[in-house]
């Protein structure tokens, strides 16, 4: 008879104890995916900062190198990374000195618990002279 009783008060109690845990083990979810998500991004733009300095660096045209680095990046979507992100500088690449590039993108959050947004940038140094 006693053991009835235990079992009938303890009734429910994994479903309660499942409902308390379920919003943290959520939250805890979606920040690892939206964190994965955002690191991809910055690596994405990284590499492509890079790629568009080793095009400046070798062919010495920045129009060339902007449209090198927003084309490197084709996981980079929502919005998508165009050549107007991307800075260039020195806008003339002599032998011997190095070039920059620099991507600033907005990359837009799944979640919304940090915001809309949050700004990435990227940077990419060459020595100039290929």
């Amino acid at each position: 008879m006693m053991r009835l009783r235990n079992q009938r008060g303890e009734r429910g109690a994994a479903a309660v104890e499942f409902a308390l845990i379920l919003p943290v083990l959520l939250l805890l979810v979606l920040g690892v995916i939206e964190f994965s998500r955002v690191y991809n991004v910055q690596i994405s733009l990284s590499n492509a900062a890079r790629e568009g300095a080793r095009t400046m660096a070798i062919h010495n045209n920045p129009v060339q190198a902007r449209s090198a680095a927003s084309l490197a990046a084709p996981s980079v979507t929502s919005p998508a990374l165009t050549a107007g992100n991307v800075t260039v500088s020195p806008t003339d690449c002599a032998a011997g000195s190095t070039v920059t590039v620099t991507i600033h993108y907005d990359v837009h959050l799944m979640t919304g618990y940090f915001g809309p947004t949050l700004p990435l940038t990227g940077k990419g140094v060459m020595l100039c002279g290929g």
